[in-house]
């Protein structure tokens, strides 16, 4: 038989937790050392238990699943391999996608696709090969950067959104008004594919 793999299953969806679960448990071919729905009870788990994959949603309870990547780097323990870093999600937009790349993902693979081509992805990813489906690689594909799919003014009122700038901080900075800053704001909103404030400073 198979060497087992472990994985540790980050997702904040019930249904979709319980099927994940169900899923990898049924193949014999996975060791589940922990499971959780948030950021905070994923960095609970991860300070104590070692695994080959971490399987990661973006949107969780109380935050962003990507923030778990960072911490992990900063408290894995010296010389120790990180596990393979895997996102699960609904997002297949640019944003979303370029964000997890930045942070090292290696295998991105939206909820569209099956458990049987996840779990290939994943085997592939132990084998040091990355993959990133269909969805989300065709908005890689047709956008070379983010700057692109802004306008000058969008782009500089994102920079300053980044910097932790309220609208009317923003607005000071940019000559204009408050309400001027919340249209271009929604205009950054439905090109990115980004819904909050918060994720969108961590483009």
């Amino acid at each position: 038989m198979d060497k087992r793999h472990d994985i540790i299953i980050i997702e904040d969806h019930p249904v979709m937790r319980t099927g994940l679960v169900s899923f990898f448990s049924k193949t014999g071919r996975w060791n589940i050392l922990g499971i959780a729905a948030s950021v905070s009870n994923a960095k609970k788990i991860l300070a104590k238990t070692k695994t080959d994959v971490l399987l990661i949603d973006i949107k969780l309870e109380d935050g962003w699943g990507l923030d778990l990547i960072p911490w992990l780097k900063e408290n894995i323990k010296q010389g120790e391999p990180l596990p393979v870093l895997a996102v699960y999600t609904a997002f297949d937009d640019y944003a979303h996608v370029s964000a997890a790349l930045s942070l090292g993902i290696k295998t991105y693979i939206t909820k569209s696709s099956s458990e049987n081509e996840l779990e290939a992805a994943l085997l592939k990813a132990l084998k040091g090969e990355t993959y990133i489906d269909e969805g989300a690689k065709m908005h890689l594909q047709n956008v070379t950067a983010l700057s692109s799919l802004l306008t000058k003014r969008e782009g500089q009122l994102l920079q300053l959104i980044k910097q932790g700038l309220s609208n009317k901080e923003a607005a000071d900075k940019l000559g204009i008004s408050p309400r001027t800053v919340a249209n271009i704001l929604s205009c950054v909103y439905a090109k990115t594919g980004i819904k909050s404030r918060k994720e969108l400073e961590r483009l």
